[in-house]
């Protein structure tokens, strides 16, 4: 959880670092950043997602579950496309709609945004915090996806959520998720680093990694 009751007492000093990710669906945003979480800490870093605050309004004005929209399984694929064009409706009407919900009450001195989809995502960050936004691009072949149980889905993979970064945007790490890829912790080295060096958290991170 970002939120904390006894941070609303006290103002918001804001992030000393934000790591942006995005990436295809299935391949993998999710798991590389919730292993960030698990080596700096729930004190340090923060899970930050998009995706929430859009789903959880979704649901409510469609009188869905929410639970099942957050999920992995059918019932989110179901409404997907759907979800998505809500999304872009509410989006063109205000860019930064869904990152001040995701972002209200944080209060860890790194934030670790999931699922960055679009350019508007990316721009709210770099405007709002530009000395603290770093972009991070998650990769894995479509093959690699396909065993994780992604298929091509016309009106989603086609969509801006799935396509608006693929160009023109410059990542400070590419990180390859391939099931043959090098040690995602190998990987995840420089970007634990720098958020353990912004958060002023003395930590080995080579040494938690190798203990892990």
């Amino acid at each position: 959880m970002c939120d904390r009751s006894d941070s609303m007492e006290s103002p918001n000093t804001g992030p000393k670092l934000i790591l942006v990710f995005s990436g295809k669906r299935k391949s993998g945003k999710d798991y590389v950043t919730d292993m960030i979480l698990e080596r700096l800490g729930e004190d340090v870093c923060c899970v930050v997602r998009l995706s929430a605050p859009l789903k959880q309004q979704y649901a409510q004005e469609h009188d869905l579950d929410l639970d099942q929209l957050l999920g992995p399984g059918l019932y989110k694929e179901r409404y997907r496309a759907d979800m998505i064009r809500w999304g872009e409706a509410r989006r063109q009407q205000d860019p930064g709609f869904f990152c001040r919900l995701a972002t209200r009450g944080t209060w860890q001195p790194v934030w670790v945004v999931s699922d960055a989809r679009r350019l508007s995502d990316l721009q709210w960050f770099w405007t709002h915090f530009p000395q603290q936004t770093r972009c991070v691009r998650v990769k894995s072949s479509e093959e690699t996806r396909k065993q994780r149980g992604w298929s091509f889905t016309t009106g989603v993979d086609d969509a801006e959520s799935e396509c608006g970064l693929d160009s023109g945007v410059h990542f400070d790490w590419t990180v390859n998720n391939d099931t043959d890829a090098s040690s995602l912790n190998e990987q995840l080295l420089p970007i634990l680093a720098l958020a353990a060096q912004a958060a002023d958290q003395q930590v080995d991170v080579q040494k938690k990694y190798q203990d892990n």
